[in-house]
């Protein structure tokens, strides 16, 4: 198929059916953006965990030993090369103890992968007035603080087919 050949309304179909496909797969979560629902289910798969119900505020994934894990990816592109993960809202509540951040290349594939411990994400993340919530950029230097564990091969582990 060559999408060159496809109008904009044929390629924004081709999406949306893209994403009921990868729902029923179980690879999605929601009909949002596919990173985050990506992030969760990589993780998960990775671990053997199942994720939290999809409104649960402040984590996605309890492990058995009772670690709440908060999952963040980021899709960067050759447009687009921010490394900010979406909003940490009520961060001062502790309500995550690890923070699992994902950098996915411009084709879904994992670039990165680490586990951060909220005390580092306390210490790194930085106040946004104007959206009552903490933003953390998930920098190459975040994988060098000492108590960040990588988990990229992990994840790569596990990734799509």
């Amino acid at each position: 198929m060559n999408l060159d050949e496809l109008s904009s309304q044929a390629l924004l179909a081709l999406h949306a059916q893209i994403v009921e496909v990868l729902r029923d797969r179980k690879i999605l979560r929601t009909s949002n953006n596919p990173v985050g629902d990506l992030a969760e289910h990589l993780f998960c798969k990775a671990y053997g965990w199942d994720p939290e119900v999809n409104s649960r505020p402040g984590y996605d994934v309890i492990s058995p030993d009772k670690t709440r894990y908060q999952i963040k990816g980021r899709k960067c592109s050759p447009q687009d090369k921010s490394r900010q993960l979406s909003a940490i809202r009520n961060l001062a509540d502790a309500d995550f103890d690890i923070l699992v951040g994902i950098i996915f290349s411009p084709d879904y594939s994992v670039y990165r992968a680490a586990l951060i411990p909220y005390a580092i994400v306390e210490r790194l993340a930085k106040p946004q007035t104007h959206t009552n919530s903490h933003r953390f950029m998930l920098t190459d230097e975040v994988w060098n603080v000492a108590g960040v564990q990588d988990i990229t091969e992990k994840l790569r582990a596990v990734e799509l087919s």
